[in-house]
């Protein structure tokens, strides 16, 4: 059989998965400390390239020794493993080779008997019976973004309540009790600082393609969205969603007897239990022990140009990534940071629900979370500068939301001026003074939620040192490539971003890996950003609004479907909201969308697909949709805009064709 032949028969790299290759090689090969030189050094859990090649034909991946060869360079280039001096491509010689996997890269503690230190060997976890004596306001401050450092052992830096089982398990994986840093590398093709969702997607995507990667966090792997935002409040929402649906059974001819009641500690055990079984994607040890990524603990902070330090060591890198988030903005209002305010970096640590809730802030989170209580029990208000709620989203939508938060119970109070808040030994009730048309007057809650945006975490970073330019209230300056004024130096998420979203992170991250580490020239600004508020009804939008058309001088079209007229929101019961789309006048060239609805949030990403491939509205009125859907409203916005197109020159054109042809 010649070699061409032999290759056609399945022997090559191709044929492999290239993790399966890796496991199959690694349990074949002679990996252990090996020692070379006078004096002799030791070199731990190496192979031999020359072994290796003989195991590659053995095993019937290679060929011959010129397949196996190339095979191995492959596998090298992909970061599977290197040269242990980082001197050599894969030879077949007596060279020494180690896995990436095998690397120092960072380690929980072990106990004598081998397993691994936990916080529960630390702490006694709740039991359910003992969880219910807790007070609903814990006596556990909020983490502080400008800490310069502190002991593991602090479980307040972690800012996690109560300490059951769940959140034993949690901090076990996000913030491992007594992490062992690896001993730094000499160089690193990319150190990331912040291991929220930009942080995490720009180590594991690097290392994916064989860069040598340094990760940096303080508190917790995950970032808000996992630990005290996305993930957290949408496992809350839907048990408000489903106490919501009970209560109004009897629409539908369901008839609940007595009263409806909302375990809360369940809800929020629930919650808790749901966090902490998708903490393991974002774990320590995945990063490590998987990716082959160096994990930090610790507070990262530039020292240079092309120099980090954390916990006293030095890492000098190539490229490196900002990626270190957001906190709650809280606002100067006398007497508020003496009282025990919420936030939502506090308020999933809550085991009481609070009879009486006041929301500062009438954006996103303070809405979905209103919502969220008061159909657990709590009676909410919410309070607003402003005169209106989302003053940043369409005016029409954000009153559909009104009428459905105020149909569930929650009170609305607009124009405000915070004159004071008060406490009794800083401890709930809280009194809040306020002014607006009725006067000055003065409200007394349980518990006080803080919602009025968020803040860049820029401070105790050495930005200056790096040569960053940075706003404390903007965030890091960046370019359109997401570079800062350090050309080494990339930003990504809320701490360089206004679209303070996980999925921009996410998306930002890959843009930032393109352009860090392959000389790419991606460009934010093309990027095509849906958005979602996860109140019932949603209220999701990509794109212009009407109001920043007008302010451009954009003259534009507006085709909307009510769901009213929609079949399946008559049969859902779901008549209020509507998708409205906007166009280039003359045009089917979609601007901008915004949806109200129950599944607002999912349906806006078929608008998003077409704008990013550059499919007009006249095009959506040929996608078929299954009968009867939601998402019909979008097919019957594409119809309406063909239907604009009939002019009464084109209409009286087609009746004379119609005549001449009977």
């Amino acid at each position: 059989m010649t070699r061409e032949e032999r290759m056609d028969a399945g022997a090559s790299f191709e044929n492999h998965d290239l993790e399966e290759l890796t496991t199959r090689l690694k349990g074949v090969l002679d990996i252990k400390d090996r020692k070379y030189g006078i004096p002799a050094k030791t070199y731990p859990k190496c192979f031999v390239g020359s072994e290796a090649v003989a195991q590659l034909i053995k095993e019937g991946i290679a060929i011959d020794e010129e397949d196996a060869v190339r095979i191995g360079n492959m596998m090298l280039r992909a970061g599977v493993f290197h040269h242990v001096l980082d001197e050599h491509p894969f030879k077949n010689e007596n060279l020494f080779y180690r896995f990436l996997s095998d690397e120092d890269h960072g380690t929980v503690a072990r106990k004598p008997d081998g397993s691994a230190v936990s916080w529960a060997d630390f702490i006694v976890p709740l039991s359910s019976t003992e969880e219910k004596t807790l007070t609903f306001q814990p006596d556990i401050p909020e983490r502080d973004p400008n800490l310069a450092s502190f002991e593991q052992v602090d479980l307040e830096a972690c800012g996690v309540s109560p300490l059951d089982e769940h959140n034993t398990q949690f901090l076990d994986l996000l913030h491992p009790k007594e992490w062992v840093d690896p001993k730094a590398k000499p160089s690193y093709n990319l150190v990331v600082i912040g291991a929220g969702a930009g942080g995490l997607v720009s180590a594991a995507g690097a290392a994916g393609v064989g860069a040598r990667v340094a990760l940096i966090e303080a508190h917790l792997l995950g970032g808000d969205c996992l630990t005290v935002g996305c993930v957290p409040s949408k496992a809350m929402l839907r048990c408000a969603k489903a106490a919501a649906a009970v209560r109004n059974a009897a629409e539908f001819g369901v008839n609940v007897s007595g009263n409806v009641s909302v375990d809360f500690g369940y809800v929020m055990e629930r919650m808790r239990r749901l966090r902490a079984s998708i903490a393991p994607v974002d774990s320590a040890q995945r990063y490590s022990e998987k990716l082959g990524v160096d994990v930090f603990i610790g507070k990262g902070r530039f020292t240079g140009k092309n120099t980090i330090e954390v916990n006293g060591q030095t890492l000098n890198f190539a490229k490196a990534v900002v990626a270190t988030g957001g906190t709650a903005a809280v606002p100067n209002i006398p007497g508020l940071k003496q009282a025990p305010y919420l936030t939502n970096a506090s308020i999933f640590n809550l085991t009481e629900l609070p009879a009486r809730m006041g929301v500062i802030g009438a954006g996103p989170i303070g809405l979905e979370l209103a919502q969220a209580f008061q159909r657990f029990g709590s009676q909410v208000t919410v309070f607003s500068r402003s005169d209106k709620i989302l003053p940043k989203e369409d005016p029409d939508a954000a009153k559909i939301v009104e009428n459905s938060l105020r149909s569930d119970g929650v009170t609305f109070a607009y124009n405000i001026n915070y004159k004071g808040v008060e406490s009794r030994g800083g401890k709930a009730p809280v009194s809040m003074v306020i002014e607006d048309d009725q006067g000055e007057r003065t409200l007394e809650f349980d518990a006080l939620l803080v919602a009025t945006g968020r803040k860049p975490t820029v401070r105790g970073l050495g930005l200056e040192d790096a040569g960053i330019e940075y706003d404390e209230r903007l965030g890091v300056k960046v370019n359109d490539r997401m570079q800062t004024t350090n050309p080494d130096v990339y930003a990504v998420g809320d701490v360089a971003s206004r679209y303070q979203f996980t999925h921009m992170s996410d998306f930002g991250a890959r843009l930032v890996i393109r352009n860090a580490l392959f000389f790419g020239r991606d460009k934010f600004s093309n990027f095509i950003i849906p958005w979602a508020t996860y109140t019932d009804p949603e209220v999701a939008h990509v794109g212009l609004y009407e109001k920043d058309l007008e302010e451009q001088n954009i003259a534009f079209a507006t085709f909307t479907r009510e769901f009213s007229d929609v079949d399946r929101g008559i049969v859902d019961g779901e008549t209020e909201g509507f998708v409205k789309i906007h166009v280039k006048k003359g045009t089917d060239q979609i601007l901008g969308a915004t949806i109200v609805g129950s599944h607002a949030g999912d349906m806006i990403s078929e608008i998003t697909v077409a704008m990013q491939a550059g499919m007009g509205l006249g095009q959506l009125a040929n996608v078929i949709h299954p009968y009867p859907t939601a998402a019909e409203a979008i097919r019957q916005c594409g119809d309406a805009y063909n239907r604009s197109r009939l002019t009464p020159t084109v209409k009286a054109i087609f009746r004379r064709l119609m005549t001449l042809k009977r």
